[in-house]
């Protein structure tokens, strides 16, 4: 008895198959970059903020090795975001961190414009300008020290939640320092009351030295209340920023991966 043979037909079609679900072929770009970004957003945060606050601090650094054409480019593009006042900043690979308005103005120019002032860099003997000033300096530094901080602590225990009130109180020094000094310099650069800090000697009776009253040097009354307000700033943001956005990538996420299940 001769068994039955079945021909393949070459021409024949059939169906192609279908390639499995999560393949990378079946996944669509869009659908693997949002869960990498969602998983990672942190780090692209602390990235895209170390940029920003590390390029004011490259102005004075180009300067010194002779690169001067990357050190004005800075300079001219974070003069739109702060007033960059030289009695207001730090100094680098000069003699001091900070100099007096009176040591700017000899240097400089004998003006209190702040317009003119705003464009004195500094000098190979003074050092150079830190392309914003020390309260730029302290707020966008600790939202980049800060998010790091956040995303270290956030990996052993969930962080409570920063409220409204919470938040204004963070942000309330930078309101009382920022609006002082912007009404104090109504009255002419080194002329005003947040300069002598008059009311503040009287009220605590002389008792701490001179130079911490007046001026804005490196420990002054000015130059500590900058500095804090401009770190009380950043704890605010990042407290209470990061909580929403992670549940915002996590909902992105969690909807991308959805859709490519629903899909494939």
């Amino acid at each position: 008895m001769r068994r039955s043979q079945t021909r393949l037909n070459p021409m024949q079609t059939y169906p192609q198959e279908r390639p499995f679900a999560g393949t990378p072929s079946s996944v669509k770009p869009s659908n693997r970059l949002v869960p990498w970004i969602g998983r990672h957003w942190q780090l692209l945060f602390a990235a895209i903020m170390g940029l920003y606050a590390g390029l004011p601090v490259l102005a004075p650094a180009f300067m010194q090795i002779g690169w001067t054409a990357a050190g004005n480019a800075i300079y001219t593009l974070y003069a739109m975001q702060c007033h960059q006042l030289p009695q207001r900043s730090f100094f680098l690979f000069g003699s001091k961190t900070m100099y007096s308005l009176g040591e700017v103005r000899s240097a400089w120019q004998n003006t209190l414009d702040p317009l003119i002032l705003r464009q004195f860099i500094g000098n190979p003997e003074m050092g150079w300008k830190v392309a914003w000033s020390d309260r730029m300096v302290a707020m966008y530094t600790s939202i980049f020290a800060f998010s790091l901080l956040w995303g270290l602590l956030r990996r052993w225990f969930k962080l409570p939640r920063l409220t409204w009130w919470g938040l204004l109180l963070l942000l309330l020094p930078m309101a009382f320092d920022g609006t002082s000094h912007f009404i104090s310099d109504l009255a002419g650069i080194g002329q005003g009351f947040r300069d002598s800090n008059a009311w503040l000697a009287y009220l605590t009776g002389n008792r701490l030295p001179p130079a911490f009253y007046a001026g804005d040097a490196i420990s002054s009354f000015n130059s500590w209340m900058r500095l804090l307000s401009g770190v009380s700033f950043g704890l605010g943001i990042v407290w209470f920023a990061f909580p929403y956005l992670e549940e915002l990538f996590e909902g992105l996420t969690a909807q991308s991966h959805t859709s490519s299940t629903v899909e494939s």
